[in-house]
């Protein structure tokens, strides 16, 4: 049985020029244990939907459509209140920014002894205790003497990681980490990661991973979801979807990657930019980017379909459409890009037309 349920989610933002759908129609589960890496580029909708997820959307943003389940209780429609209680206990958030966590006029200790006390019936002295633990769990030197700081005499990577403490603090059964290693190094991302895996080994708790760094995804999670302009582009586990990426938006990811092993003077780069919410383009929402686009993409909007291991949003994994024989050599044109080599002619020439 999953613990989290995303269920054809929709988000959206009135505005006085009309709605905006920032997210739309996205689903994924998450089962107990599991690490799932949310990817893609900036505007894509992996910041929002985790926000959704917890429930603190900015106004006027809304959830307008879809089912959030977690452990088989519906959130999505919970008063501020219920979600207050759920929040902290039941879920953990390791925020982008620390300073948006963290009150300047309080010690981290009190902060994350207040928080202990809230959601577990321990004293304060075995509060504190945990607390202390915690710090060290992240990396935090001397924790015992820091505990008693203010978040202003901490370093930007070191507020962060009490910000992961934070998140830890009341065991909840779902993290929703939003970058939480950008602003450490990489010896400290090496050790939260451990600390995200030994959450899940040992508590069976479940961890929504959003970063922009593939190799943390590689290193860290289990299944993979690639967003683009608010849908699922790609999903399915980590190994398939970064070596035989099925959708052509994750296949350009993936060859821009710099590789040690290659000797390309220049990285592959996908063309254009996420359209913005206002001009989002009828059919597949990729179309005016992708090199392998042809008439049907320009008309419909793909579902997620079976391309192998993952389910790509594309259809030229579409079984009943004549395009399907070019997908496998699409993949073949694809890693022939993250390698820096030229495709096979005969790959190129039968693969479709790009349209004007």
């Amino acid at each position: 049985m999953s613990l989290l349920q995303v269920k054809n989610l929709v988000v959206e933002f009135p505005t006085r020029r009309g709605t905006l759908r920032a997210l739309d129609d996205i689903s994924f589960e998450i089962a107990p244990g599991e690490i799932l890496g949310v990817v893609g580029e900036s505007g894509a909708g992996k910041s929002l939907t985790g926000a959704a997820i917890i429930g603190l959307l900015e106004p006027p943003g809304r959830v307008a459509g879809g089912e959030i389940v977690l452990e088989g209780q519906r959130i999505d429609n919970l008063g501020y209140e219920q979600m207050r209680h759920i929040r902290g206990r039941r879920i953990g958030a390791i925020f982008q920014d620390p300073l948006t966590s963290l009150n300047p006029l309080y010690t981290v200790g009190r902060q994350l002894v207040e928080t202990i006390r809230t959601h577990l019936p321990v004293s304060h002295a075995e509060a504190r205790q945990r607390a202390i633990d915690l710090l060290k769990d992240t990396g935090i030197p001397a924790a015992e003497q820091r505990i008693d700081h203010y978040p202003h005499q901490f370093s930007g990577g070191m507020r962060q990681r009490v910000v992961i403490a934070l998140a830890l603090a009341a065991e909840p059964k779902l993290i929703v980490a939003d970058e939480p290693t950008t602003a450490l190094d990489v010896s400290i991302q090496a050790q939260i990661i451990q600390l995200l895996k030994r959450l899940c080994r040992e508590r069976g708790a479940a961890v929504m991973l959003i970063t922009h760094d593939m190799g943390v995804i590689a290193e860290t999670c289990d299944r993979v979801a690639v967003l683009y302009a608010g849908r699922v582009a790609e999903i399915g586990p980590v190994r398939e979807v970064i070596h035989q990426p099925a959708h052509p938006y994750t296949g350009g990811l993936m060859a821009s990657i710099p590789d040690m092993d290659s000797d390309r003077e220049r990285l592959h780069q996908i063309d254009g930019a996420m359209p913005r919410l206002n001009a989002i383009p009828p059919g597949c929402a990729y179309n005016p980017r992708c090199l392998r686009v042809f008439e049907r993409c320009l008309q419909e909007r793909p579902e997620l379909l079976p391309a192998g291991a993952t389910m790509a949003a594309c259809w030229l994994h579409d079984a009943a459409d004549p395009h399907r024989g070019h997908a496998a050599l699409l993949a073949q044109h694809e890693r022939a890009l993250a390698h820096g080599e030229r495709a096979a002619p005969d790959a190129a020439q039968a693969l479709p037309e790009v349209q004007p």
